[in-house]
């Protein structure tokens, strides 16, 4: 009987510890993603900031449409946290998009402002933040793979649901973007 309740005793132990050990590695995991969406929010938020440096050279040439997207951006632009999810990305990036469409036409319509040297380093730091953005994207979508992988797994997959892990999703698709180049 001592034996039976022994060998009961370390089987429950090595069951704890695995669950330990399994719950530790799918919060390593989860913070990686965590610190992956964290890492896209401060590359949007270079983009805004450059993006509205490039809206205030803009505003000597067409006032109007520079102070309302100034004044549309601001009503929508938003925080990217930890705890954001990708269509909050993607909606942040079409806002961006949308207004370097309105910037591109406005450049289109008065050469001069292309030529600006601050219009110039504004177009290098929104491309800059963009290259960024997208590594970020990368490392955002790795880290997804490799929770989703774990989570999906037998029979840490148990664990999971116990421990409340889920699944997350992945950045796919671009809001349009307007050739940086050609704005140049």
């Amino acid at each position: 009987m001592l034996p039976t309740l022994i060998a009961i005793i370390a089987i429950l132990a090595l069951i704890v510890l695995w669950i330990i050990s399994t719950q530790r590695k799918l919060v390593v995991l989860n913070e990686n993603v965590c610190n992956a969406m964290s890492q896209i929010g401060v590359q949007l938020s270079g983009r805004f900031d450059a993006l509205m440096i490039l809206l205030d050279l803009t505003k000597s040439y067409a006032r109007h449409e520079s102070d309302t997207l100034i004044e549309t951006i601001n009503s929508r632009r938003s925080v990217i946290t930890s705890k954001s999810t990708p269509d909050d990305v993607v909606y942040q990036e079409r806002i961006i998009s949308d207004a370097l469409n309105v910037v591109a036409v406005v450049a289109e319509l008065y050469p001069e402002l292309k030529t600006n040297p601050d219009y110039i380093k504004a177009m290098d730091a929104l491309e800059t933040f963009e290259n960024m953005l997208r590594t970020s994207r990368l490392i955002y979508n790795d880290s997804v793979t490799k929770l989703d992988r774990e989570i999906r797994m037998f029979p840490v997959s148990i664990v999971a649901v116990m421990l409340g892990f889920r699944q997350r999703g992945y950045l796919e698709g671009k809001a349009s973007k307007v050739g940086m180049r050609s704005m140049n």
